[in-house]
């Protein structure tokens, strides 16, 4: 039977970019996610899955018992740092998490990284030259492009950067377009059944239910939750192309997920 492909997730969110991985193949061991009310949600679809309440201690906590080799580790640090609509104070945010999240790549040394986070990203020279050049440091190359939601069929364009480091010197390029482009720019065209994907019954992560819901408190939490998620089918597509890089296909009697 061939080995699962394995990924640890940080910032997990709801697990939007965990379910879109979860339908490429891939096999979840870890998430980390500082949120009570999304952990709850992750409890509900990943309930046999090691969780953890903080990506600043999430290294002792990985290492402190014997875990499963991990592939990939993904995940969208917070874009609060970033985005068009807040102060962008960039590397000088005390939420700029990309080092938290450095620290996890290098304790269980992967053999991919997946990066999510919002497009302006890109406009931040110092923040994302940070990152290339740890990533370089810590031996890996890098591919990314901007990605919006419409192109699997999603009706709002919702334009996502995406970032996957893979070994340097690999032959095979990790290409997520036929040009690496630093901006939204130009159409994408849906990928596969995209279009289809965004009528299946399975779609949406289910919110967590609780007794104390009320319209003004946990009701505007899921809201936020579910915004700030990443849509799966362009986390699925993602995956898939990472899978292919990797030359990882799931044995007959080891079919992936639904």
């Amino acid at each position: 039977m061939t080995r699962p492909f394995t990924y640890l997730s940080l910032f997990s969110g709801i697990g939007g970019l965990d379910l879109g991985l979860d339908r490429a193949g891939m096999t979840c061991v870890g998430q980390v996610e500082l949120d009570d009310l999304n952990r709850s949600v992750l409890d509900r679809h990943w309930p046999e899955v090691p969780k953890h309440d903080d990506v600043r201690t999430a290294v002792p906590w990985w290492t402190a018992r014997p875990r499963p080799a991990v592939r990939l580790v993904a995940g969208g640090y917070p874009c609060q740092p970033f985005a068009r609509s807040g102060r962008r104070r960039g590397t000088a945010d005390e939420r700029w998490g990309w080092p938290w999240f450095r620290a996890v790549v290098r304790a269980v040394r992967p053999d991919y990284v997946l990066v999510e986070n919002v497009a302006a990203l890109l406009d931040d020279a110092d923040a994302f030259g940070w990152m290339l050049g740890d990533l370089a440091a810590d031996g890996f190359d890098a591919d990314w492009t901007v990605l919006p939601a419409c192109a699997v069929g999603a009706p709002h364009t919702r334009e996502r950067l995406f970032l996957v480091a893979y070994p340097s010197g690999e032959l095979r390029q990790a290409r997520l377009a036929k040009e690496r482009r630093q901006g939204g720019q130009g159409p994408l065209r849906p990928a596969g059944d995209g279009q289809h994907a965004w009528r299946r019954p399975d779609v949406w992560v289910e919110a967590a239910r609780r007794p104390d819901r009320v319209v003004d408190g946990l009701a505007a939490e899921l809201v936020a939750a579910g915004g700030n998620a990443v849509v799966p089918q362009v986390a699925e597509h993602v995956g898939r192309l990472i899978l292919a890089h990797a030359g990882w296909t799931p044995a007959v009697d080891e079919p992936a997920a639904a």
